[in-house]
């Protein structure tokens, strides 16, 4: 598999060749003798092992940022330039600002005190805000986020909640350090890549 990235990512402070880890060297199964490790960039780019590495002075394409894991559709065209490089749709390079809930889906939960826990990140900067509604959208209330709280790493968060009995439609959204906040709804490509607004949670308190 080959994944071409430009030469201003490669030398990103953050960008890192990696060959060992918590002081040993690296595992057969972590990716021994060396993987790539390209914070905040989606999962296909994120980390890779490493077979060979070539540096180019014009753009390199492989299948897998022409016609895999791109963004496909009205609302995300691609440039002439582009396409004449076989390119079909808006390459994936950087990972959204995304939250989710630690509860499975259609959770049911004892009335009463509760602490609702969840994870929020971004690809583009450090979690600086969490909003959650436990009313399908109506009202929100901020959340307490939790150390660490690293650059393009999960924040954990959490909100002490006093539940009555019945159904419940939660919803997680953040704010990162460059602005970045989840939409109630994005334009949506033919693969579904990328999925980044704000979600239902349901769950009912019994």
């Amino acid at each position: 598999m080959q994944r071409p990235f430009s030469i201003e990512k490669a030398l990103e402070e953050d960008t890192l060749l990696i060959y060992a880890i918590n002081g040993d060297i690296l595992p057969i199964d972590h990716g021994f003798p060396l993987r790539v490790l390209v914070p905040g960039w989606v999962g296909i780019a994120h980390i890779k092992w490493v077979g060979s590495i070539q540096v180019s002075q014009t753009p390199l394409f492989s299948t897998y940022n022409t016609k895999r894991y791109v963004l496909i559709g009205e609302d995300y065209p691609v440039s002439e330039d582009l396409k004449v490089q076989g390119v079909t749709g808006q390459i994936l390079t950087t990972q959204k600002v995304k939250s989710a809930f630690e509860l499975p889906w259609d959770r049911e939960i004892k009335a009463g005190k509760q602490l609702i826990r969840g994870r929020s990140w971004s690809g583009e900067g450090k979690i600086t805000k969490v909003e959650v509604s436990l009313d399908d959208g109506k009202t929100w209330r901020s959340v307490r986020l939790r150390e660490p709280n690293i650059a393009k790493a999960w924040v954990r968060w959490d909100l002490e909640w006093n539940v009555r009995p019945g159904s419940y439609g939660l919803r997680a959204r953040a704010i990162d350090s460059s602005g970045n906040t989840q939409p109630d709804k994005i334009s949506w490509n033919d693969e579904g890549y990328n999925y980044w607004a704000v979600v239902t949670h349901r769950i009912k308190a019994v």
